[in-house]
């Protein structure tokens, strides 16, 4: 019997911030993808791109979720009663499946969750998060010299057709 058929149904994204720094930086490996806790004037600043991921990371305390060291600019045309701390800890909303898992894997193997990708979609802002094991600084060299040979051979292929 066959399986009945399901449209696949195009979702709106839109990027935030993509934290590139974090690619170099670290060995990422499993993705996961989580809502964040935002106050009104944060997602007016996150639509306008004022995120910066450069310095964040994931802790998980009390079966909880949280994105430290995120910085979310105050709102420009917002009001003094309503502009929020730019720097504050924002909690994520995951399913406690995943928070478990992730959590194990940041206990026993020595990783660190990493926000990757911040993107608004279907008008939600959700934060894709990576696992990853830092780099030693010669790791850093050795993809630095991998993708410069890769540019290299791609330019050859190139100039040959």
């Amino acid at each position: 019997m066959s399986q009945p058929y399901t449209p696949q149904v195009a979702e709106a994204q839109k990027l935030i911030a993509d934290n590139r720094r974090a690619r170099f930086d670290y060995e990422l490996s499993d993705r996961v993808e989580a809502g964040v806790v935002l106050t009104g004037s944060e997602v007016k600043s996150a639509r306008d791109g004022q995120v910066q991921l450069g310095q964040a990371y994931v802790d998980i305390r009390d079966g909880e979720a949280w994105l430290v060291g995120a910085s979310i600019a105050e709102y420009a045309a917002g009001g003094r009663g309503f502009a929020h701390e730019p720097g504050r800890e924002r909690k994520l909303l995951l399913h406690r499946r995943e928070i478990d898992a992730l959590n194990e894997k940041v206990r026993e193997r020595g990783l660190t969750l990493i926000p990757t990708r911040m993107y608004f979609r279907d008008g939600r802002v959700k934060l894709e998060l990576a696992v990853g094991r830092g780099r030693e600084r010669q790791d850093k060299r050795r993809v630095i010299a991998d993708r410069e040979a890769k540019r290299q051979m791609e330019r050859a292929l190139r100039r040959r057709r």
